[in-house]
């Protein structure tokens, strides 16, 4: 066990009473080595709104226009990003901001024409990222990546779901926890998966039983079995329960290979 914990925050931490970043701190202080990727849809969709941009959501992953890319990049590669690292400066966590730009961290690929600006992670450069880990470091991580080599458009708009699936898996993190606002994966019946093998969480997704922000959650949990990884996914909104799923376990949706 390298006590390695990838945990993917949503955007709902900032200006909330939200325990996630004091659980970071907690971790952190008991000798784990937590990963914070983060997102930030709500704060984008606001900023959106601010600006007259529409925007538009398919199976819980946003299309991404130049416009779009422009308020993606500066909101969670700035404003959400900064405003998370020094809420755990101020726990008393050595906190980087960083995106996936930063130390060519995540190298991405475009889509399709359809999706614009929005792609999926081509590979991963975990340098920067060991550097930190290893000097004490907490990284808090930002989704905004590195498009292909010869586009003029140099930043991709990548899910952060996928990131911190791949980050999972190359690190080959004990833990990768996600915070959602359900108490886990449902099933047919509508009752809670308590624990799924990656056949049997890939069969939710094709028979549509897991469907929208749910879909890529469970998409990056496969992929970071493949490094031997434990996925859990949780309810946010339950106090103190990045720590304690991390100590205890069981409180949601657990995968693995």
């Amino acid at each position: 066990m390298n006590k390695i914990i990838v945990i993917k925050l949503g955007g709902s931490v900032l200006g909330s009473r939200d325990t996630s970043l004091e659980d970071v701190a907690r971790l952190k202080k008991e000798g784990y080595f937590p990963v914070v990727v983060h997102g930030g849809a709500a704060t984008v969709n606001t900023w959106l709104k601010r600006l007259n941009i529409t925007p538009s959501i398919v199976q819980g992953e946003r299309v991404t226009d130049k416009e779009t890319l422009e308020v993606v990049a500066a909101v969670l590669a700035g404003l959400v990003n900064k405003e998370t690292t020094a809420m755990l400066l101020d726990l008393g966590v050595k906190a980087v901001g960083l995106s996936g730009v930063d130390g060519a961290l995540i190298h991405g690929t475009p889509r399709g024409a359809d999706w614009g600006y929005m792609g999926d992670v081509r590979k991963v450069d975990l340098a920067l990222l060991k550097t930190l880990l290893e000097n004490g470091f907490v990284p808090v991580v930002s989704p905004v990546s590195l498009n292909v080599p010869g586009d003029p458009v140099r930043l991709l708009n990548i899910n952060g779901d996928p990131i911190a699936g791949e980050l999972a898996a190359s690190l080959k993190a004990d833990r990768l926890i996600f915070l959602t606002d359900v108490s886990g994966i449902k099933d047919a019946a509508g009752i809670i998966v308590k624990s799924a093998k990656v056949s049997e969480a890939e069969a939710l997704v094709t028979s549509k039983i897991a469907t929208g922000g749910m879909v890529p959650k469970i998409r990056a949990a496969v992929r970071a079995a493949a490094g031997g990884t434990v996925t859990s996914i949780v309810d946010g909104r339950q106090p103190n329960i990045i720590y304690n799923e991390a100590i205890v376990g069981g409180l949601g949706t657990s995968i693995s290979a």
